[in-house]
């Protein structure tokens, strides 16, 4: 009996308002990004932040999520963090950024800078 594999699911979904941004990064990219990438570094009260940033090599372990506007890569150490998440654009009268919605973090720092697992 043959089995079929169905497509796996992305590790993160992204809104429109951030499949937007990404379009809008890439829009005006360095030479040679070939997309934006999502880590998460330690930092912060709690432990691990968000980063976003431009990226020009492709790493074997990186997620590859297609978006209309570019590729967001995912960080291959950072991947367990997310998966399930959900990452938003939201601008305001006083701030504009990613923001996460993230089913693992357990606890996050007072000014929502950090996050811990």
């Amino acid at each position: 009996m043959a089995s079929t594999l169905r497509p796996r699911p992305a590790p993160l979904l992204l809104t429109a308002s951030a499949q937007a941004r990404i379009a809008a990064l890439m829009a005006r990219a360095p030479d040679g990004a070939l997309g934006v990438k999502l880590s998460t570094p330690r930092r912060g009260c709690s432990g691990l932040a968000y980063s976003v940033d431009y990226v020009t090599e492709a790493k074997p372990f990186d997620e590859r999520i297609e978006t209309p506007g570019g590729v967001l890569f995912v960080d291959g150490g950072s991947i367990l963090y997310l998966v399930g998440s959900t990452m938003d654009w939201v601008e305001d009268d006083f701030t504009a950024g990613f923001v996460f919605a993230n089913p693992n973090a357990k606890g996050a720092c007072g000014c929502g800078e950090s996050f811990t697992v």
